[in-house]
């Protein structure tokens, strides 16, 4: 038989403030549990870009992906993702997954999903990692100083995702 007298002395230290922040900390990993399971959570950390139509507002992207150049050589990954550091990629991943989840939890989103200034500039990083030797050639002038920085996806705005 259990002695509840042993016990009592503990949860007199803990306190009832003590009490409410294990039973929120209880309820936060439950049900962040529950939503990464409930949300394929483990997909969004592969490089698989079918991860990506996981949500129906992505579905036409990935169609368009599926049918682009880009579709031989890049994943969403490649261009929607830092490439200089692991660290880099995953704050990016997270950081957007943050945003994603919320989103669409709140069903606060437009139709059309834009791309945000955080996201332009991975994106625009990573044009100019794979194309380097083009952009290098368009970013210096015929003095060959450093020209005004174009931006790729100023005009390419639809590389990998027209329709």
């Amino acid at each position: 038989m259990v002695d509840f007298r042993k016990h009592r002395k503990f949860w007199y230290t803990l306190g009832v403030s003590g009490i409410l922040l294990w039973c929120l900390l209880g309820a936060a990993t439950g049900i962040g549990t529950y939503t990464f399971y409930y949300a394929d959570g483990a997909s969004y950390l592969s490089n698989d870009a079918a991860s990506c139509a996981n949500c129906h507002v992505m579905q036409g992207h990935y169609d368009a992906w599926l049918k682009s150049s880009h579709h031989a050589v890049a994943t969403c990954n490649d261009c929607h993702a830092p490439h200089d550091s692991l660290v880099g990629k995953l704050y990016c991943k997270g950081r957007n997954g943050l945003f994603h989840s919320w989103a669409f939890t709140t069903d606060n989103f437009p139709d059309q999903i834009l791309i945000n200034d955080f996201n332009r500039g991975v994106t625009e990083q990573a044009c100019r990692s794979c194309h380097s030797e083009i952009v290098h050639s368009i970013d210096v002038n015929s003095s060959g100083d450093e020209a005004e920085t174009m931006s790729c996806i100023r005009c390419h705005n639809e590389v990998g995702h027209s329709r």
